[in-house]
C-alpha cells in the first residue's frame, strides 16, 4: 500500500542529502531497503537512487568496488545488480563430493555479472611453483545476471569432442544452503507457448496413459497452501523419483535442450590477473544471453515415453525369468511367506508399480519439462570436517569454511606437497603432488581443542587417502619438544620456527577405508607456512595459504565431461578421471549401465611441464 506524504513521517529522512541517505542505509539490509521504498512515493524515489543500491551491492561484498562500476553497465541499475549479488552470494564458496577419491572440488566464484562454478583437477605441481604456475581447470556451470537481475543457469558439458551449454533455471537458493542439485522439473507453457528463461521440450500429458490414473494416491501431506486453493494435486517431487528415472530423465533433457557452443561464447568466463579485458567479457556474455533468450527447443515426450515402455518390459521378462528360475526350496519358501502374509513378491512388484506410477504423476504435473539447479538446506552430519553424502543424488556440497580470527589463526585453504624443500620441483625430479587442504578447528571427544587437515585434494597418479580424509589432527594447547630437521628452505633463506603443536598424521591402518595414525608435530613458520612432519618417517607435508580465484584466474582452462558427470561423479573411481574424459568422444547416453554404475577404463595421471598434467591409458 502506498501513503500519502503527509502521513508518512518521512520529512526527516527526504531532508538528508543523497550521500547521507546511502550511510544511513547502510544499517539496512536491501529488504530493509526495499520495504523503505514502499512506504511512500518520496521515500520509494529516494530509496530507488543508485548510490542507495550501490551501498548495498558493496556490502554484500561479493565483488570489489572497481567490479561494481563495470558490472553496472551492464544491467539497468545497482538495484538489479543488487538483486543478482544476492541471489547468487551463498552459492559462492568451495563445493565437493566423495567421489572420484582424488578429490573433486568445485569453486564458484564471481565472473562477469555471474558466478561460475570452476573444478579443479587434480594436477602435480609445475616449475613455477602453486603461486606462479598455472593451475588445471574446467568449467561446470555458470549462472548469468540479466539486466533486470534474474538469473538463467547454464550447464557445461561435452560430448563427442565438442562443448555444449545446457540451459536451465535456478529453482531456488536458500540463504544457508549446503547442497546443489541437478534437477528436472517439469513446467506449464506460458505466453502462448514459449517459456521465458528456460529451455524445454514438450510433451502432451494426454498422450500419457490414463489408465495409471487410478494408481497413483499421491500424499496430501506435502500439499501447499496456494496447492490446496487452487484445488491442484502436489507433484511428485524429483528426488522421490528411482534413480535409473531421475538419471534417464536428466539424460533426455539434456539431449533435447544442448546448444552447441560458438568459440566466442567459449571464452573467457572471468577477467584473468593480466588481461582484464573487460571487452571481451562483455561481448561473451552477450552472445551467451542471447544464445540463452533463443526460442525454446521444443519436441514431444516420446523419448521418455519409449523409455518407460522399455523400462516395464524388460521388470515382466526379468519376472518371467527369473520365476522359472526358481528352484523348489525358492519356490517353497515364497509359498510359504504368502501363506503368512509376508510375500517378498508380492512387496518387491508393489514397490516397482509404485515407482512407475511416481514416474507418470512426475510427467503428467506439466506440459514441459526444464533442467534446474536447487540450492537447498540438508541436515548433513560430518565426520572430521567432512560432510557425509547421498550416494545417488546428482549433488555438490558445500564445505563450511572457517574464517581465520584471533584464536583460530590457520583456519582456511592451503595447499602444498610432500617432500623437501617445499614449492618448485627441482628439474632432476618428477613433479610433486599437488594437495589442497582445508584447516578447521574442532573440539575432540575428550574436550580438546584441535586442528584438524581435511583433504579435498590429491594430485597423485592414484589416491592414497580417501577424499576428506584427515591429514592431520593437532592439539593446538600441546607444544611439540620435536626440533625442526632444516634450518633453510630449497632458496638457502633462514627459517624463522614461529611455535610447534603436538599430533596425529595419517598413516596405512586396516586398508583404504580405515587409515591408521602416528605421532607427529606441525611446524609454524613466521613466513605463513606450515609442516607436519611424521616422527618416525621423517616425511613432512609443506603447506601455504592459498586463495583459490587468484588461482583459477591465471589457471588453464581443459574441456569439460559429459554433462551429468561433469556435474556430479557418482561412480567410486580412484584415478584422475576428470583429465581422462576430458579428451573422451563419447557421448552422456550409454555413459552409465543399468544399474547406474559408471564403466570406465583405467587412467594415469603423468606430469607435462608447466601445467602438470599428461594423459596416458593402462
Amino acid at each position: 500500500m502506498v501513503f500519502d506524504d503527509k502521513t508518512c513521517g518521512s520529512k526527516m529522512l527526504l531532508a538528508l542529502p543523497d550521500d547521507i541517505f546511502a550511510v544511513v542505509t547502510r544499517s539496512l539490509t536491501p529488504k530493509d531497503v526495499f520495504n523503505l521504498s514502499v512506504c511512500c512515493r518520496s521515500l520509494y524515489v529516494l530509496a530507488s537512487s543508485d548510490k542507495v543500491w550501490l551501498t548495498q551491492c558493496e556490502l554484500l561484498g561479493v565483488i570489489p568496488h572497481k567490479d561494481l562500476i563495470e558490472w553496472r553497465k551492464g544491467v539497468n541499475s545497482y538495484k538489479s545488480l543488487c538483486r543478482f549479488l544476492v541471489s547468487v552470494q551463498p552459492i559462492i564458496g568451495i563445493w565437493v563430493h566423495q567421489n572420484p577419491e582424488l578429490g573433486n572440488v568445485v569453486y564458484v566464484m564471481p565472473g562477469f555479472i555471474s558466478v561460475v562454478g570452476c573444478r579443479i583437477i587434480p594436477q602435480e605441481l609445475g616449475p613455477l611453483g602453486i603461486e606462479e604456475g598455472p593451475i588445471l581447470w574446467s568449467p561446470v556451470f555458470e549462472i548469468i545476471g540479466d539486466v533486470d537481475g534474474s538469473s538463467a543457469f547454464l550447464l557445461h558439458g561435452r560430448e563427442r569432442d565438442n562443448n555444449y551449454m545446457y540451459p536451465g533455471s535456478i529453482k531456488g537458493v536458500d540463504r544457508n544452503c549446503n547442497v546443489l542439485l541437478l534437477e528436472v522439473e517439469p513446467r506449464l507453457q506460458k505466453d502462448g507457448g514459449k517459456l521465458l528463461h528456460s529451455k524445454s521440450f514438450v510433451g502432451n500429458p494426454n498422450h500419457v496413459d490414463k489408465e495409471l490414473s487410478r494408481k497413483i494416491c499421491p500424499s496430501e501431506r506435502r500439499v501447499s497452501k496456494s496447492q490446496r486453493f487452487n484445488g491442484k494435486k502436489p507433484c511428485v517431487p524429483f528426488s522421490r523419483l528411482a534413480f535409473s528415472d531421475r538419471r534417464k530423465l536428466i539424460e533426455t533433457v539434456t539431449s533435447q535442450i544442448r546448444v552447441k557452443v560458438a568459440q566466442p561464447a567459449d571464452g573467457l568466463s572471468f577477467p584473468c590477473l593480466e588481461t582484464d579485458d573487460m571487452k571481451r567479457l562483455s561481448e561473451r556474455r552477450a552472445r551467451v544471453i542471447q544464445m540463452y533468450k533463443h526460442d525454446p527447443t521444443q519436441s514431444d515426450l516420446a523419448e521418455i515415453r519409449k523409455f518407460l515402455d522399455n523400462s516395464q518390459l524388460s521388470r515382466d521378462i526379468y519376472r518371467m525369468q527369473s520365476s522359472k528360475k526358481k528352484s523348489f526350496v525358492g519356490y517353497f519358501r515364497d509359498s510359504f511367506k504368502q501363506i503368512i502374509g509376508k510375500s517378498s513378491s508380492n512387496r518387491t512388484s508393489s514397490g516397482e508399480n509404485n515407482k512407475y506410477a511416481q514416474f507418470q504423476e512426475f510427467l503428467r504435473s506439466g506440459d514441459t519439462i526444464g533442467l534446474t539447479l536447487h540450492a537447498s538446506t540438508a541436515r548433513l552430519s560430518s565426520y572430521r570436517a567432512w560432510p557425509n553424502m547421498h550416494d545417488s543424488r546428482f549433488a555438490l556440497y558445500k564445505l563450511p569454511k572457517q574464517e581465520p580470527l584471533t584464536g583460530q589463526e590457520h583456519a582456511g585453504l592451503w595447499g602444498g606437497t610432500f617432500g623437501w624443500p617445499p614449492g618448485r620441483p627441482s628439474a632432476d625430479k618428477a613433479g610433486k603432488a599437488l594437495f589442497f587442504l582445508l584447516l578447521s578447528y574442532d573440539v575432540s571427544q575428550d574436550g580438546r581443542r584441535v586442528l584438524i587437515g581435511t583433504k579435498i585434494l590429491e594430485g597423485t597418479h592414484y589416491v592414497l587417502h580417501p577424499n576428506g580424509s584427515a591429514m592431520f589432527i593437532v592439539d593446538i594447547n600441546e607444544p611439540s619438544v620435536e626440533p625442526f630437521p632444516w634450518e633453510c628452505d630449497g632458496e638457502s633463506n633462514v627459517l624463522d620456527l614461529k611455535e610447534a603443536f603436538s599430533g596425529e598424521g595419517i598413516a596405512n591402518g586396516y586398508g583404504f577405508r580405515y587409515p591408521g595414525s602416528k605421532p607427529g608435530s606441525l611446524f609454524v613458520f613466521e613466513d605463513g607456512m606450515l609442516v607436519f612432519m611424521w616422527k618416525e618417517s621423517r616425511a613432512v607435508l609443506t603447506l601455504q595459504r592459498v586463495n583459490l580465484q587468484d588461482l583459477l584466474k591465471k589457471g588453464e582452462r581443459i574441456p569439460p565431461l559429459p554433462p551429468i558427470s561433469n556435474f556430479s561423479y557418482l561412480t567410486k573411481s580412484y584415478s584422475n578421471v576428470y583429465a581422462g574424459f576430458s579428451n573422451q568422444t563419447s557421448s552422456a547416453r550409454g555413459f552409465f549401465n543399468e544399474d547406474g554404475v559408471e564403466e570406465t577404463t583405467g587412467v594415469v595421471a603423468t606430469r607435462n611441464s608447466c601445467s602438470g598434467i599428461r594423459i596416458g591409458r593402462m
